[in-house]
């Protein structure tokens, strides 16, 4: 995932301002609470786009206008691992920020030193809708939330495609399958399953194209193949604990898993989270798993490559349609010393006209948690092409499921799934020639030891 992308082009937050009225039917009202006002500390992800940091400080200093409560933000970078660090060095120390972020499974391993956020939440969903699967997964610890789920940082991470390519060299119009506008679900995108996918990852190879999915061990790799997996209902370990790498479903996608690899790039096994971006930015690649970054970038360096480009979700399987997903969260410690304005702060944040100013200066990128958030015009216009993004974040019409990898499993163990890179480790060991029943034994032993 490429870092540092481009502000917004062709969105102003005019255009959207329907967003606040499509989301919500419930204005947000502030109420002062005792110890509400006073002084406060944040911090939170330092955006790969800038001015998506200047936003947040106009809507934070909104806040402190209406409340009278002083927030001190600081930017924390992902680089380096900083915000995982920031997280542990306040957890064992016991004093720190009062509000905090983690992304995916990081506030997980803090869970008990966070102040429970059912309250807001409870009120969050009851007026912009459930939140997605993935982050309930991520957010939820023995029965209660830990920290909000926050559009801050979250992202999918399907399909982008060179439209000329999927035309002239597969035969599908990925702009007709996923047209940009709230229109049912298209015949094509119906037809776009996992022997369609691999169709065009042959058709792309023989053309000497290929189709961006790396088979390190690092993030975007585990995504992609994780994805495969989910859809034919191959899980590695199941929620019981158990190992299934024996299971019918894992036989099947193992069996599909065999035949896909034969297209992707030879040297997939030594890609890294960069290698799928420049690959799609220099052209030579018809297709990645990622948020639009790569797209961005393009914009900047190759804008013909950016012109040609198109989001959509990923292929369903037998077992349904999963999109990867990357989740932020902002929560409080126990030892928060005004955990009440802390609250009210979160709250405000995730306010549905907030959320979209924050979308457009994000360029679209920021994807909100929240069913009646997506229902949006936000990514209408973005562009070149215009609509490009209309489909990165999961709608309805998609038949979907937003998802983690290895979610099936309890998080302690799906964490150590993804940290070794087990699934693209699977999917290289059939690239490199090992029979199905030597992976099978392979990965077994490597999730014994997880266990």
């Amino acid at each position: 995932m490429t870092k540092n992308i481009l502000s917004p082009h062709a969105a102003t937050r005019r255009k959207f301002l329907k967003y606040g009225a499509a989301a919500s039917a419930l204005p947000w009202v502030h109420i002062r609470t005792a110890g509400a006002a006073g002084h406060l500390t944040m911090f939170t992800w330092d955006h790969w786009v800038p001015a998506t940091n200047v936003e947040l400080q106009r809507q934070i200093a909104l806040f402190s206008a209406k409340t009278k409560v002083a927030v001190k933000l600081d930017f924390v970078t992902s680089q380096g691992n900083q915000t995982l660090l920031t997280l542990s060095a306040q957890g064992l120390g016991k004093t720190g920020h009062d509000v905090i972020w983690g992304s995916n499974f990081t506030l997980l391993d803090q869970a008990h030193l966070l102040e429970p956020m059912d309250d807001v939440v409870n009120r969050l969903e009851a007026q912009s809708g459930p939140a997605n699967a993935a982050t309930t997964y991520l957010g939820k610890y023995k029965g209660s939330w830990i920290a909000v789920p926050s559009s801050w940082g979250g992202m999918m991470l399907g399909p982008a495609g060179r439209i000329s390519m999927f035309k002239d060299i597969a035969g599908i119009d990925v702009v007709k399958m996923y047209p940009a506008g709230n229109v049912a679900e298209t015949p094509e995108a119906k037809a776009w399953n996992m022997e369609a996918f691999l169709k065009a990852a042959e058709a792309f190879h023989k053309a000497g194209r290929t189709l961006g999915l790396g088979l390190g061990t690092t993030s975007d790799s585990v995504n992609s193949t994780s994805v495969i997996l989910s859809a034919f209902g191959a899980d590695m370990v199941d929620g019981k604990g158990v190992i299934q790498m024996k299971s019918d479903a894992m036989r099947q996608a193992l069996e599909y898993a065999q035949r896909l690899v034969k297209f992707l790039p030879t040297d997939a096994q030594s890609w890294d989270d960069a290698s799928n971006n420049r690959a799609l930015i220099s052209g030579q690649s018809a297709m990645i798993f990622n948020p639009p970054s790569a797209w961005a970038v393009a914009l900047r360096d190759s804008p013909a490559i950016a012109a040609d480009t198109w989001h959509f979700p990923t292929p369903t399987g037998p077992k349904g349609r999963f999109v990867p997903t990357n989740s932020g969260f902002w929560g409080m410690w126990q030892f928060s010393k005004n955990k009440s304005a802390g609250k009210e702060l979160i709250e405000f944040l995730m306010q549905p006209e907030h959320v979209a100013s924050r979308v457009v200066t994000s360029a679209g990128y920021d994807i909100p948690p929240y069913e009646k958030m997506i229902a949006s015009n936000a990514w209408d216009q973005i562009g070149p092409p215009v609509g490009t993004m209309y489909n990165y974040p999961t709608r309805k019409q998609h038949n979907a499921i937003v998802s983690v990898a290895h979610m099936a499993a309890s998080p302690d163990v799906a964490l150590q799934i993804i940290n070794r890179g087990t699934a693209p480790t699977v999917f290289a060991k059939l690239q490199a020639g090992e029979s199905i029943p030597q992976v099978i034994n392979w990965a077994t032993r490597e999730l014994e030891g997880f266990l």
